[in-house]
């Protein structure tokens, strides 16, 4: 719940990538807050980049696997109010397991998260301006952002006859 990484593609990239990362980021929540309070600054943040970026479809990876409960239900809880945040938007909400998004960008199911991380830039077209001039992909699409685009490029190689208007 403390960090939230979102990332907006766009299907047909240039240069022979899969598609064109438009932006990325992570939300931020302090742990000093309620978690009241952190879920609603997810869901109000969300919906601002819905918003800003026009999205037509989410796509999130599901809780697999937690050895802490306690911050098991909390990654629960911010995955509930990442749907009914889409849901409130009239946007449909994709789920996909880590070992779909391994085996999706990767093709095996135990991959490291370095490896999808690497994927994921090879698969992706990124314009310096879509994630901010100073800094390039390699440094914004790291950790959770380059979950939340794993996960988006899994969605979009499930679906590939689908068609967004």
């Amino acid at each position: 719940m403390a960090n939230v990484g979102w990332a907006v593609l766009r299907k047909g990239g240039r240069e022979g990538r899969e598609a064109e990362l438009m932006g990325c980021g992570c939300i931020k929540t302090k742990p000093a807050e309620s978690s009241a309070e952190r879920l609603y600054l997810i869901d109000s943040s969300l919906g601002k980049l819905i918003d800003k970026f026009g999205v037509k479809e989410m796509a999130v990876e599901s809780l697999f696997f937690a050895r802490n409960v306690k911050s098991a239900m909390q990654v629960a809880e911010a995955i509930g109010v990442i749907k009914v945040c889409g849901a409130r938007q009239k946007i449909r909400v994709f789920d996909y397991t880590p070992l779909q998004i391994k085996m999706t960008l990767v093709g095996y199911g135990q991959a490291e998260k370095r490896q999808v991380e690497v994927m994921v830039r090879n698969f992706l077209f990124c314009k310096a301006e879509s994630v901010g001039k100073k800094k390039g992909m390699d440094q914004m699409l790291t950790g959770h952002a380059s979950d939340a685009a794993a996960a988006g490029l899994t969605h979009l190689f499930t679906n590939r006859d689908l068609v967004i208007e």
